[in-house]
């Protein structure tokens, strides 16, 4: 491993011709782009480590863009084509830069580290808790095939390089105070072959066995969480239709969350008197804040639920089901898993505990299986139970979630996906809370087994095109 001179050194003569050798690879580094694409949103501040030419950070349209390399030779050349964003001279061993970003890229900069641990740890000063670290790196089992690249002058020479493997770089970042929330890999063919690029890239390096064999692998990490110290308000959004007598028993055995509690009840055009008893209710209770409002024309869960969310006013937002299968009595699970910085998302999974007798039927059973199966695989994140209806996250991160629905489109007549989805296609950390869960006492459910069993795998299918087989 050279010293820090030597690589200014070497980087400093590459930077003359660093843009010839951008465009003699540009299959490569434009799908490199379209990765971190996908998980940076953008008009967002970005800190890129290690920025070369500055290509990389610009495909990515941040509202602020930082760049910095310790080469000022290759911060010039940034600098020259890219006007509109800001370059620096800082090398992140040394790390000078004190400022806070939403996104951190670190793009095939690890193999140049000297000391990876302690480079991450500076990372720690350009982080808030909401940052996030993507960082790409190359696979250890192309080192003879790259090397090769080099003496055939397909690429440009570089100075010997750590190889790491996705255990290791884990390893690194947990050393360094970072926790990592996803996976990927990309890139089984880094040259474009007409029809071979996209069965490799899209499809083949997703699959079990080939994705250990891509270029490149990729992975979202965010800073080991602290506990909140306050108490942050919170809102709980109860879509109910034909839930009449769920209604007293809900606002009667929600428990106080977090400074203040706010319940918001969100009726769907009961023929059972729901909307008559929630406005019962809240008159018999005026020490609670409660509220009403009619879904109207909207149809389904999905709508309510956003409905709700959008009239909320607590920090927190909640969703409980009104049949009360989970214990309003176990929402402060929920409530400091989220203010502990556990995770960023935390839904209930209702498969680890015995149920009640009926409380889920066994084809039911099934079918969360197979979707919890399904989601593990597409998101890259672990699920047990992804269709108990508790979830709850951060209003500013459902802001969030909301703001981007363009990306899957309001498909969702549930919302249970709408909310996973978003939230991953975020990178928020996503846990689970085992809970009890009990047969419905009042009413009946609104769930088909079948029909909204076939639109459930529709989604799943829907999902793998825009989160795993991305185009």
């Amino acid at each position: 491993m050279p010293d820090r001179s030597s690589l200014v050194k070497y980087f400093d003569a590459l930077a003359p011709t660093r843009v010839r050798w951008v465009e003699k690879n540009r299959y490569y580094h434009q799908q490199l782009g379209r990765t971190f694409s996908f998980f940076i949103p953008p008009n967002r501040s970005v800190l890129e480590i290690g920025c070369g030419a500055g290509q990389l950070l610009a495909s990515l349209k941040p509202a602020r863009g930082v760049g910095i390399d310790l080469s000022p030779n290759m911060v010039q050349v940034a600098r020259e084509r890219y006007p509109h964003l800001e370059f620096r001279v800082d090398d992140l061993e040394a790390l000078q830069l004190d400022e806070k970003f939403d996104y951190v890229v670190v793009s095939d900069v690890l193999g140049f580290l000297y000391d990876v641990q302690r480079s991450l740890e500076n990372l720690r000063r350009v982080c808030s808790p909401r940052t996030r670290v993507v960082i790409s790196y190359y696979n250890f089992l192309w080192e003879p095939v790259l090397n090769a690249g080099e003496r055939l002058g397909i690429k440009a020479r570089q100075p010997t390089q750590n190889w790491l493997g996705t255990a290791d770089v884990a390893n690194l970042l947990d050393l360094a105070g970072f926790e990592v929330i996803r996976e990927a890999s990309r890139l089984l063919l880094p040259k474009r072959v007409p029809l071979l690029s996209l069965l490799c890239n899209r499809f083949l390096v997703n699959l079990p066995v080939f994705r250990h064999l891509a270029l490149t692998f990729v992975i979202v990490a965010r800073p080991k969480p602290m506990s909140r110290q306050d108490q942050p308000s919170c809102s709980v959004v109860i879509p109910a239709r034909n839930e009449r007598g769920n209604v007293e028993e809900a606002v009667r055995r929600i428990p106080q969350l977090g400074r203040h509690t706010e319940i918001i009840f969100v009726e769907g055009n009961s023929n059972d008197g729901t909307a008559e008893e929630i406005r019962r209710v809240i008159a018999a209770h005026p020490e609670g804040d409660i509220k009403f409002i009619s879904q109207g024309s909207g149809r389904g869960k999905g709508d309510a639920v956003r409905k709700g969310f959008t009239a909320a006013t607590g920090d927190v937002l909640m969703v409980l089901d009104a049949d009360l299968t989970v214990p309003p009595e176990e929402l402060p699970k929920f409530y400091d898993a989220l203010i502990s910085g556990q995770g960023d998302f935390i839904h209930g999974s209702r498969l680890v505990y015995p149920m009640q007798d009926q409380a889920m039927r066994f084809l039911n059973i099934l079918g969360n299986k197979f979707f919890s199966l399904a989601f593990t695989y597409l998101l890259d994140q672990r699920f047990k139970d992804t269709l108990c209806g508790t979830k709850v996250l951060y209003r500013a991160d459902y802001n969030q979630i909301a703001a981007n629905r363009t990306y899957f489109g309001d498909f969702d007549p549930f919302g249970d996906f709408d909310l996973i989805f978003g939230a991953a296609k975020l990178n928020l950390k996503i846990i689970e809370v085992p809970i009890h869960y009990f047969a419905r006492t009042y009413g009946a459910t609104n769930i088909s087994r079948f029909k909204h069993g076939w639109l459930l795998l529709r989604m799943s299918v829907f999902a793998m095109r825009k989160m795993k087989f991305v185009e």
